[in-house]
């Protein structure tokens, strides 16, 4: 699934060649890609502008001009890919829209998703955050988040630090990727309980989340096979870069210890036995 940087490279590409522009005609080639949805957005969208871009964690979403906003899941294979009318030619296309900018020509914003898991849903805003997600808490990259006090959460959690790391209401935008990183680079085990770490260790776990996902972001984000891709239809190369997941058997870029895979809450994860002490 995209995690934060995968979602962050979509967004920024969605801000820099979508905005401003109008939505001439929605088609819906999915019905699964609009479940949720309250309104028609086939009738709802055609002659409203997009005013500017936003996301929370793996959350994304469009600001419309009536003051509401299309937010957009990606989960496992959605793929936001915007070119010229009639470019995309997959069995995999949920929805179509034909939009113009302020005296450009005409240009499709493509909703491709393989699995069928993502979607496109309309929803009023909240604080600048879609209604849809109260839940979800903020994550790393945001203004106002408070590594002092959602390491404190973290403490009160008696579960395994991988499990509290993936978890959405704690902090958002940390996936499996992203959690074995940091933990990697914090030197913390990922069997540790939350409730068992110093709160100078889970500041630290925080700050290297938020370090390994800028990382990532300046390479694209991660791509392992064709599912995440940029508007444009490029893959990040993050993956030439990871110490941690996915790399069992390989030398521990640290002591040489070859990474260690276990499963945490049914969720592979990876780890040096040797340098992850914490």
């Amino acid at each position: 699934m995209p995690e934060l940087p995968e979602v962050e490279v979509v967004r920024r590409g969605l801000d820099t060649h979508i905005v401003g522009s109008t939505f001439d005609t929605v088609e819906v080639l999915h019905p699964r890609a609009v479940r949720g949805n309250d309104v028609d957005l086939t009738e709802i969208l055609p002659g409203l502008s997009v005013t500017g871009t936003g996301r929370r964690g793996k959350f994304m979403w469009l600001e419309l001009s009536d003051g509401a906003a299309v937010m957009v899941h990606l989960r496992m294979s959605g793929q936001m890919i915007v070119g010229e009318p009639g470019l995309v030619d997959s069995p995999h296309l949920r929805i179509r829209a034909l939009m113009h900018g302020v005296g450009s020509a005409p240009f499709e914003l493509d909703f491709i998703d393989q699995r069928t898991f993502g979607s496109w849903q309309y929803t009023q805003l909240i604080d600048g955050i879609p209604a849809a997600i109260p839940h979800i808490a903020p994550d790393p990259f945001e203004t106002d988040f408070d590594p002092v006090a959602t390491a404190r959460a973290i403490r009160k959690k008696n579960v395994a630090i991988k499990t509290v790391l993936l978890d959405q209401s704690v902090v958002s935008g940390i996936g499996s990727i992203y959690a074995d990183e940091a933990m990697w680079a914090a030197w913390i085990k990922p069997t540790r309980k939350g409730r068992a770490l110093r709160q100078r260790d889970a500041v630290r776990l925080l700050e290297e989340s938020r370090a390994v996902m800028a990382r990532a972001l300046q390479a694209g984000g991660t791509s392992f096979d064709s599912l995440y891709v940029n508007v444009n239809g490029a893959s990040g190369y993050f993956s030439r870069s990871l110490n941690a997941y996915g790399q069992a058997d390989e030398p521990c870029a640290r002591c040489g210890t070859p990474i260690a895979r276990t499963v945490v809450n049914g969720r592979s994860s990876y780890f040096c036995p040797v340098c992850q002490v914490l």
